[in-house]
C-alpha cells in the first residue's frame, strides 16, 4: 500500500537503528519529545523505544487535543445537555473523559441526556436540519488539523441560517503549547524535565506548515523536525535530531515533505482566519492557562456561539485526586509512575484523559503492554530507562 509498506520495511529499520547507534554519542544521552499522541502510539506499537541506544528516549508530550481539554470544559457541555436540553453531538473520543462528580458525558446520555456520536461536523448540521424543533451544539475539539472543517461547518449554518444550531468552541494552538512547554520552570528553571528536542506533528503540521516552529528552534535552541507516523518516519526523524544535537544546531527540518510544507495549506489557514480569532487565553489540562492558545467565533458568527447563546461560564475543576495525567501531558511523568494507573485506572474505569484518548499516552502504555514494566526508580533523567 503506497506511502504505507514502504515507511515498515523491516530492513530499513535496522539499517536507521544502526546509523542511529553510530551516530549517538556515548559520552551524552538525548531526550527527545513527541508532542502528538500519534507519535507516541507509534513509538510503542512498533517497538522503536527497543531499537534506540540506551543514551536515547522519548519524553511524551500533550498528546493530543481530547488529553489536554481541562474538566471544566466537559462541565460546561454536561451543563449545556442537562440544563437546556440540548442535542449535544460529539466525537467518541470525549464521551468517556471523566467531569466532576464522577459524571462523564457517557453516563448523563445513559441517565437519558440526548447526547449522540458524531463522525464530521457534517454530521452534526443533518442532525440540526433533521431536529429543527430543537437545539444542537457541535462540541468542536481538535489541533489546527480539525479547525477547518469546524469552520465550515459555521459557514454553512450561517448561509443556510440554520437557528437551532451552535457550536461549544474548543480549538487549540500547538505552538503556544509548545511555548509553554519550553518557558516552564520544569523546564527552564528547575530541569526537572530535559528536553533536547522536538519532533513536529504531522498532521498539524500539514495545515500550519513548518514555518511556526522556526521561533521555537531559534528563540529556546531547540531543534525540530516535523516527522511522519509511520515507524522509519520517527526512526529517521530521531536520527536528524541526534545529528542536529551533535552538529550544535537548532533548525526545523523536514522529515515528512510528502505532506507537510514551509507555508502549510494557505487555502485552510485564511478559511479559519475568517471564522475564527485568538482567545486572550485558555485552561489547558496540565499545562494551566495559556495565552493566545486557543480559538474562538468572530462577532460576525457570533449567533452560532453555544458560549454565547447558553450563557457558557468559565469553569476551574480538578483533576480526579492522585490522576498524574497534568504531569505526564508536560512530560515530567510517565504513566507508570502513576498509582492509579493499571490499578484503579484502566480503560473500561478511567480516571483521566490520557488513559481515554485513542492518542493518550497512558493509552499507549496499556495498548502496547507496557504497564507490565515498573516504573524506573531513577525517575526521568535515569538514561537507562526503556520506554518500550
Amino acid at each position: 500500500m503506497k506511502y504505507i509498506e514502504e515507511f515498515r520495511q523491516q530492513d530499513l529499520a535496522r539499517n536507521l537503528a544502526a546509523a542511529i547507534l553510530q551516530a549517538a554519542d556515548t559520552d551524552r544521552d538525548y531526550k527527545l519529545m513527541e508532542f502528538c499522541g500519534g507519535h507516541t502510539h507509534a513509538i510503542f506499537r512498533y517497538g522503536i523505544q527497543d531499537l534506540m541506544p540506551d543514551n536515547v528516549s522519548f519524553v511524551h508530550g500533550p498528546g493530543c487535543p481530547v488529553c489536554v481539554l481541562p474538566v471544566g470544559r466537559i462541565d460546561n457541555a454536561i451543563a449545556m445537555a442537562l440544563d437546556h436540553d440540548v442535542i449535544l453531538c460529539i466525537y467518541g473520543d470525549l464521551l468517556r473523559v471523566p467531569a466532576s462528580g464522577r459524571k462523564s458525558l457517557l453516563k448523563i446520555k445513559a441517565s437519558g441526556a440526548d447526547v449522540r456520536m458524531v463522525y464530521s461536523t457534517q454530521d452534526a448540521l443533518k442532525v440540526a436540519r433533521d431536529n429543527p424543533d430543537r437545539e444542537v451544539v457541535f462540541f468542536a475539539i481538535g489541533f489546527e488539523t480539525t479547525t477547518p472543517p469546524t469552520a465550515v461547518a459555521i459557514k454553512q449554518a450561517h448561509a443556510e441560517d440554520l437557528k437551532n444550531f451552535s457550536v461549544f468552541c474548543n480549538h487549540v494552538l500547538t505552538p503556544a503549547a509548545i511555548q509553554n512547554i519550553l518557558e516552564s520552570p520544569e523546564v527552564r528553571d528547575i530541569g526537572s524535565v530535559r528536553i533536547d528536542g522536538f519532533f513536529g506533528p504531522s498532521h498539524v503540521s500539514s495545515i500550519i506548515g513548518s514555518r511556526p516552529y522556526e521561533f521555537f528552534a531559534e528563540e529556546f535552541q531547540r531543534p525540530v523536525v516535523i516527522a511522519g507516523f509511520e515507524p522509519l518516519d520517527v526512526m529517521q526523524s530521531a536520527l536528524m535530531l541526534i545529528r542536529q544535537l551533535n552538529e550544535g544546531r537548532h533548525e526545523v527540518e523536514n522529515e515528512y515533505t510528502r505532506v507537510v510544507t514551509r507555508d502549510g495549506n494557505l487555502k485552510a489557514q485564511a478559511l479559519v482566519a475568517e471564522v475564527f480569532e485568538l482567545r486572550r487565553a485558555f485552561e489547558w489540562r496540565g499545562l494551566g492557562l495559556v495565552p493566545y492558545s486557543a480559538l474562538q467565533i468572530k462577532r460576525e458568527y457570533a449567533h452560532l456561539d453555544a458560549e454565547q447563546r447558553f450563557d457558557v461560564p468559565a469553569i476551574s475543576a480538578s483533576d480526579v485526586k492522585g490522576c498524574e495525567c497534568p504531569r505526564i501531558l508536560r512530560g515530567a511523568a510517565r504513566p507508570t509512575d502513576c498509582k492509579l494507573f493499571g490499578v484503579v485506572c484502566t480503560p473500561d474505569n478511567p480516571m483521566g484523559s490520557c488513559m481515554v484518548s485513542s492518542e493518550g499516552a497512558c493509552a499507549a502504555y496499556w495498548s502496547y503492554g507496557r504497564f507490565r514494566q515498573p516504573a524506573p526508580e531513577a525517575g526521568l533523567e535515569d538514561s537507562e530507562e526503556a520506554v518500550a
